[in-house]
């Protein structure tokens, strides 16, 4: 675990395409869609970043912060979104330590609290998060549950 590179696209931004695809890949979310929320990022003009852990320059983990995650919570905002760790690499730490990064780096740019919505009902806990509400998933029947980091 030692030789993985903890970053922020901010850093490599040369690897963006490349991010949006492996997020679009792994969510079904339009590629154009993450690429829109990467390039304001990297053109300055949100705070709301994307965060990858890379084996060599493998993406094996990866997240984003958005304004809102798909849920009718509007007033619920920052949310971190598109959590995903590649199954080999699970159980090792490196989410947890992706939403460390991101809660920190969130609080140096005065950015806090932050949300995510999750059908999780153990992890999240394990990294400060605490359960605050649940919200319903824009064109989803069932109610989704909502965390919070302070």
């Amino acid at each position: 675990m030692s030789d993985y590179k903890y970053t922020n696209l901010a850093e490599i931004p040369s690897i963006k395409d490349k991010a949006a695809e492996w997020f679009h890949s792994k969510w079904g979310v339009p590629k154009e869609a993450y690429l829109e929320c990467m390039d304001a990022f990297l053109n300055g003009e949100t705070d709301y970043g994307w965060y990858l852990c890379l084996d060599n320059n493998k993406i094996i983990a990866g997240m984003g912060v958005i304004e809102n995650d798909f849920h009718d919570r509007k007033d619920l905002t920052p949310n971190v979104c598109a959590v995903y760790t590649e199954e080999k690499y699970r159980c090792q730490g490196i989410a947890g330590k992706l939403l460390n990064m991101v809660v920190e780096d969130c609080r140096q740019k005065g950015i806090s609290p932050v949300y995510l919505i999750t059908d999780h009902t153990s992890f999240y806990e394990r990294y400060g998060w605490e359960f605050l509400c649940m919200v319903q998933g824009d064109g989803e029947p069932e109610m989704t549950r909502m965390y919070i980091h302070r």
